[in-house]
This record gives structure tokens, sequence and C-alpha cells, in this order.
């Protein structure tokens, strides 16, 4: 007996597509987690970068898909995080200290792409500082599973805003260069 599966509405072409750029993203963020300055629990990575770039670019569903296969795919024990595989792998190391920032980044990637859509420079920066807001409001206290709440801020956020900070202002700036109107469709 043969089954045939067949989704109304959705083209081959589309779905092609979106899954290249969703595979594109996940390869970026891979990229952006492994330029890392290592730091300690935290390593100074890149990710802020990627996680609002393919937020911006793409939009709230293709970003979270992208952010959640890029989970997925470290999950199932490929060293896509950064530190991995010599900081563990799989759900041991996603359950470790950045586990939080993972988390948030993921909501992030909802929230900043949600916002971002059809804005200008300006709104989208401050897309981007709201996702940046989620990612430290989920990472900061799970951190501090990890190390005592006193010591929190100093080691999970006065480190690494800066950094995050010099990441929004690339992707704003970068984003600058493309009109609105593209941004937050690619992959569609």
């Amino acid at each position: 007996m043969s089954q045939t599966l067949t989704l109304r509405g959705v083209k081959p072409r589309e779905a092609i597509k979106t899954a290249a750029v969703i595979v594109a993203g996940v390869a970026l963020l891979t990229l952006c987690a492994k330029i890392r300055i290592p730091f300690w629990p935290v390593p100074l990575t890149m990710y802020t970068l990627a996680v609002m770039g393919i937020a911006v670019a793409t939009g709230p569903r293709i970003a979270t898909a992208t952010f959640f296969s890029f989970l997925a795919v470290g999950a199932a024990g490929l060293p896509v995080f950064s530190g991995s595989p010599e900081r563990g792998i799989g759900l041991a190391y996603m359950m470790g200290p950045t586990g939080g920032y993972l988390l948030g980044y993921l909501f992030a990637s909802w929230l900043t792409g949600a916002l971002a859509e059809g804005r200008q420079m300006f709104g989208r920066t401050m897309a981007m500082l709201a996702g940046l807001a989620v990612t430290y409001a989920v990472g900061l206290p799970w951190l501090g599973l990890y190390i005592p709440m006193k010591d929190v801020i100093a080691l999970g956020f006065t480190p690494f805003i800066l950094g995050d900070l010099i990441n929004i202002a690339m992707v704003a700036a970068g984003s600058a260069m493309i009109p609105a109107r593209l941004l937050g469709r690619i992959g569609r």
C-alpha cells in the first residue's frame, strides 16, 4: 500500500529556499559560536551578532526555526556550541552555565524578528535591544544556579554587555544598507 503526503499551499521551491536559509543560519551560528574569547563561566562569543542578524533579516518565524534547529543539532551531540566539544556536548552542555543564554537567544530570535519587521534602523535597533534584554533575563538567573548570585552580574553581564552592544551596532549598521522592505523577508 502506497501513501502520498501532500501539503496544500506549500510550494516545494519555497520550502527548499526556507530550508536552505535555516541551514545557512545554523552554519553562521556555529561559526559565530566558535569565534570566542575564553572567559569563565561564560565565554565571549559572537552569538549576539548572528542571532540578531538572522532575526532582522528573516523575521520571527524563520529566525526562531533557525535557532531551534541550531539547538536541536547541538542537543543531538554535534559540537556547534562555543567551547564544545572541550566543555561538553549535547544536552549536558545545554544544561550547563550557558544554557540559559541559549534558551534566551531562542526567545530573542522570535521577539527581535517580530519587533524589527518593517521598521527602520532605530526600530530595528530597539528590537535587538529588547531581544538582548530577554537573553540576559533568562541567562543570568540560570547562571545563578552555577555560581553565587552575588557574582552573576559581575561574571555573566558586565564582561559581555559592551561586546553585545557593539554586535548590535554592527547589525544595525549593516541592516541600514538594506531596504527595510527586504528585511524580515529573507527565506520567504
